[in-house]
Protein backbone atom coordinates (compact mmCIF):
# COMPACT_ATOMS: atom_id res chain seq x y z
CA UNK A 1 0.00 0.00 0.00
CA UNK A 2 1.43 3.30 -0.97
CA UNK A 3 2.46 5.64 1.70
CA UNK A 4 4.25 8.98 2.09
CA UNK A 5 7.02 7.60 4.15
CA UNK A 6 7.00 4.88 1.02
CA UNK A 7 7.30 7.31 -1.57
CA UNK A 8 9.96 9.52 0.41
CA UNK A 9 12.28 6.75 0.75
CA UNK A 10 12.17 6.14 -3.13
CA UNK A 11 13.05 9.61 -3.75
CA UNK A 12 15.45 9.92 -1.02
CA UNK A 13 17.49 6.35 -2.02
CA UNK A 14 17.09 7.44 -6.29
CA UNK A 15 19.47 10.39 -5.56
CA UNK A 16 21.83 8.17 -3.19
CA UNK A 17 21.73 5.95 -6.08
CA UNK A 18 22.16 8.29 -8.42
CA UNK A 19 24.86 10.29 -6.79
CA UNK A 20 26.84 6.93 -5.72
CA UNK A 21 27.10 6.02 -9.46
CA UNK A 22 28.31 9.03 -10.58
CA UNK A 23 30.62 9.52 -7.84
CA UNK A 24 31.76 5.65 -8.55
CA UNK A 25 32.52 6.53 -12.22
CA UNK A 26 36.21 7.82 -11.56
CA UNK A 27 37.33 5.00 -9.84
CA UNK A 28 36.77 2.58 -12.87
CA UNK A 29 39.52 2.06 -15.13
CA UNK A 30 40.03 4.14 -18.42
CA UNK A 31 37.87 4.39 -21.33
CA UNK A 32 34.85 1.97 -19.09
CA UNK A 33 31.49 2.72 -20.96
CA UNK A 34 29.25 2.87 -18.63
CA UNK A 35 25.50 3.09 -20.44
CA UNK A 36 23.04 3.75 -18.57
CA UNK A 37 24.99 2.81 -15.51
CA UNK A 38 23.71 5.99 -13.16
CA UNK A 39 19.66 5.46 -14.13
CA UNK A 40 19.92 1.89 -13.74
CA UNK A 41 21.74 2.69 -9.84
CA UNK A 42 19.06 5.18 -9.54
CA UNK A 43 16.28 2.77 -10.18
CA UNK A 44 18.05 -0.29 -7.82
CA UNK A 45 17.69 2.99 -5.67
CA UNK A 46 14.27 3.38 -6.03
CA UNK A 47 13.11 0.04 -5.55
CA UNK A 48 15.26 -0.72 -2.18
CA UNK A 49 13.85 2.58 -1.11
CA UNK A 50 10.26 1.63 -1.92
CA UNK A 51 10.76 -2.26 -0.45
CA UNK A 52 13.33 -2.20 2.53
CA UNK A 53 12.88 1.14 3.92
CA UNK A 54 9.67 2.20 3.17
CA UNK A 55 7.78 -0.48 5.68
CA UNK A 56 10.08 0.34 8.23
CA UNK A 57 8.87 3.33 9.24
CA UNK A 58 7.37 4.62 11.80
CA UNK A 59 9.45 2.60 14.73
CA UNK A 60 11.70 4.32 16.07
CA UNK A 61 15.00 6.41 15.28
CA UNK A 62 17.21 3.34 16.13
CA UNK A 63 15.05 0.99 14.05
CA UNK A 64 15.05 3.58 11.31
CA UNK A 65 18.86 3.94 11.29
CA UNK A 66 19.25 -0.34 11.26
CA UNK A 67 16.58 0.57 7.94
CA UNK A 68 18.85 2.73 6.52
CA UNK A 69 21.71 0.33 6.60
CA UNK A 70 19.89 -2.55 5.37
CA UNK A 71 18.67 -0.63 2.25
CA UNK A 72 21.77 0.70 1.86
CA UNK A 73 23.75 -3.21 1.99
CA UNK A 74 20.50 -3.59 -0.03
CA UNK A 75 21.18 -1.72 -3.14
CA UNK A 76 25.01 -2.58 -3.16
CA UNK A 77 24.11 -6.29 -3.10
CA UNK A 78 21.30 -5.54 -6.12
CA UNK A 79 23.73 -3.46 -7.81
CA UNK A 80 26.73 -5.68 -7.70
CA UNK A 81 24.72 -8.82 -8.73
CA UNK A 82 22.63 -6.95 -11.83
CA UNK A 83 25.99 -5.44 -13.16
CA UNK A 84 27.76 -8.23 -13.08
CA UNK A 85 25.19 -10.51 -14.99
CA UNK A 86 24.57 -7.88 -17.11
CA UNK A 87 28.77 -8.05 -17.77
CA UNK A 88 28.25 -11.70 -18.07
CA UNK A 89 25.85 -12.00 -20.52
CA UNK A 90 28.34 -9.76 -22.88
CA UNK A 91 30.92 -12.32 -22.36
CA UNK A 92 28.47 -14.99 -23.49
CA UNK A 93 27.42 -13.47 -26.71
CA UNK A 94 31.13 -13.16 -27.37
CA UNK A 95 31.32 -17.19 -26.42
CA UNK A 96 33.92 -16.49 -23.91
CA UNK A 97 32.74 -18.79 -21.89
CA UNK A 98 32.32 -22.72 -22.84
CA UNK A 99 29.82 -24.02 -20.30
CA UNK A 100 26.95 -22.54 -17.99
CA UNK A 101 28.62 -23.11 -15.11
CA UNK A 102 31.81 -20.89 -16.20
CA UNK A 103 29.40 -18.13 -17.18
CA UNK A 104 28.53 -18.86 -13.13
CA UNK A 105 32.09 -18.17 -11.97
CA UNK A 106 32.28 -15.67 -14.17
CA UNK A 107 29.19 -13.60 -12.85
CA UNK A 108 30.85 -14.19 -8.92
CA UNK A 109 34.91 -13.16 -9.88
CA UNK A 110 32.70 -9.95 -11.79
CA UNK A 111 31.59 -9.23 -8.78
CA UNK A 112 34.41 -9.64 -6.69
CA UNK A 113 36.35 -7.15 -9.20
CA UNK A 114 33.19 -4.40 -9.02
CA UNK A 115 33.39 -4.68 -5.39
CA UNK A 116 37.08 -4.11 -5.45
CA UNK A 117 36.65 -0.84 -7.37
CA UNK A 118 34.10 -0.05 -4.95
CA UNK A 119 36.21 -0.91 -1.54
CA UNK A 120 39.07 1.25 -3.54
CA UNK A 121 36.64 3.89 -3.83
CA UNK A 122 35.24 4.17 -0.02
CA UNK A 123 38.80 3.80 1.21
CA UNK A 124 40.17 7.31 -1.33
CA UNK A 125 36.43 9.03 -0.36
CA UNK A 126 36.78 8.39 3.74
CA UNK A 127 40.31 9.64 4.08
CA UNK A 128 40.59 13.07 1.49
CA UNK A 129 43.53 14.84 4.10
CA UNK A 130 45.84 11.61 3.68
CA UNK A 131 46.81 12.32 -0.16
CA UNK A 132 50.10 13.19 -1.18
CA UNK A 133 48.95 17.10 -1.77
CA UNK A 134 47.32 17.61 0.68
CA UNK A 135 50.37 16.98 3.44
CA UNK A 136 52.45 20.24 4.11
CA UNK A 137 55.59 20.33 2.43
CA UNK A 138 58.56 22.01 4.19
CA UNK A 139 59.93 25.04 2.97
CA UNK A 140 63.20 23.93 1.28
CA UNK A 141 61.50 20.85 -0.57
CA UNK A 142 59.55 23.19 -1.98
CA UNK A 143 61.86 25.49 -3.38
CA UNK A 144 64.14 22.54 -4.69
CA UNK A 145 60.84 21.49 -6.75
CA UNK A 146 59.84 24.78 -8.06
CA UNK A 147 61.19 25.44 -11.31
CA UNK A 148 63.87 28.34 -10.89
CA UNK A 149 63.97 31.57 -12.84
CA UNK A 150 67.21 30.13 -15.46
CA UNK A 151 65.36 27.07 -15.76
CA UNK A 152 62.25 29.05 -17.39
CA UNK A 153 62.40 29.05 -21.16
CA UNK A 154 60.87 31.94 -22.61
Amino acid sequence: MPTAAKLFAAVAFTLVGFLAAEIFKPHMPEGTQFGFFSQISALIGLVCGWRVIGREAGHGWWESANAGMKTIVAMLALALLIFSIEEMLVQAFRRSYDSPMEAVIGTISRSKRFSAHALIAFCWLSRPKRSVSSRVMPYSLAMRSAPSNCDVAS
